[in-house]
């Protein structure tokens, strides 16, 4: 859903953009900034995975030469629930 979102927008979207870490879910350029959105699925309640993952893998990293802004964004899902249940933002 969120892919369709931005690619209706016609913004530059990259899904599962690989990095010597591993690959981000999904990477968006727009408007001089990069977005990186790391998804997970969670029993109940929010944990922080997602945005720890993108950290501890460094998926970032390649984009610092661009010198552009980066934003970290951990999306987490409520298996349970059916819905988002963390929206973590960090930028960098």
């Amino acid at each position: 859903m969120f892919y369709s979102h931005f690619a209706a927008l016609g913004v530059q979207v990259t899904v599962e953009d690989s990095s010597h870490h591993g690959k981000v879910d999904m990477a968006v350029d727009f408007a001089g900034h990069i977005y990186l959105f790391e998804f997970k699925v969670v029993e109940q309640l929010p944990e922080g995975k997602a945005l720890a993952q993108i950290k501890a893998k460094g998926y970032a990293d390649k984009y610092h030469a661009t010198g552009k802004p980066i934003h970290l964004i951990g999306v987490e899902f409520s298996r349970e629930r059916r819905q988002i249940v963390a929206f973590d933002v960090e930028t960098i």
